[in-house]
């Protein structure tokens, strides 16, 4: 049998496993892209942009302000002046001035005594009533800024007593895609090198063949 013949067979028996492991690898890829990419944009959102704003994120717990916001919506409330604060905003204080604990409702009247202060009453979107007590500017927190829904899960994780486990599903997925990238490296290395050599070995086979047929 010519050299050539034996190559010919030798692909031929080759299994045909080559175009799945690249559909794999290019779908493991892609997914810890993709995650990668989520989790950085979430970083954005939870912690880059809060950070460089004095922002805080918030969560909300309950149904007070269905269905505008419902509860596992993720708040940005920004440091507002009390001057700049309107009817509709939605404004977060503290229930007692000084106290962690805070609420977030919509301002429905603003009122100015005659030093200048200003207070004002809130109210859930879905409460029959107002908060009972005028809020201070004391209280004021800051106005919601922007929110997203269903991402308050996340800002606990992020911000609450796990807040470790973010950056560490992070590094895992970092690892895992350089992991992945080396791989496909190595692979299309491999690739080009056995293209390389079988190039390389099929003018010798064809000019052994002539010979034996001189």
């Amino acid at each position: 049998m010519s050299a050539a013949t034996d190559g010919a067979a030798r692909r031929a028996r080759r299994p045909p496993r080559t175009g799945w492991r690249a559909v794999v690898h290019a779908l493991a890829l892609g997914l810890s892209t993709g995650l990668l990419v989520i989790v950085a944009g979430l970083a954005v959102v939870l912690i880059v942009v809060p950070k460089a704003t004095g922002s805080t994120p918030l969560t909300v717990l309950t149904q007070s302000m269905d269905p505008t916001l419902p509860p596992g919506t993720l708040l940005v409330v920004r440091p507002t002046p009390v001057e700049d604060i309107r009817i509709g905003d939605v404004v977060t204080y503290q229930i007692t001035s000084g106290q962690p604990a805070v609420i977030s409702h919509r301002v429905v009247s603003v009122a100015s005594s005659s030093d200048g202060s200003r207070t004002f009453t809130l109210k859930g979107d879905n409460n029959a009533l107002a908060d009972p007590a005028p809020v201070t500017a004391a209280q004021v927190r800051g106005v919601v800024w922007y929110s997203l829904p269903d991402i308050g899960l996340v800002n606990q994780l992020v911000n609450g007593s796990r807040s470790w486990l973010v950056p560490a599903i992070a590094g895992v997925l970092l690892a895992y895609g350089a992991v992945m990238v080396t791989i496909g490296t190595v692979s299309a290395v491999r690739r080009r090198r056995a293209a390389g050599d079988a190039d390389g070995r099929g003018p010798r086979g064809r000019g052994a063949h002539r010979a034996t047929l001189g």
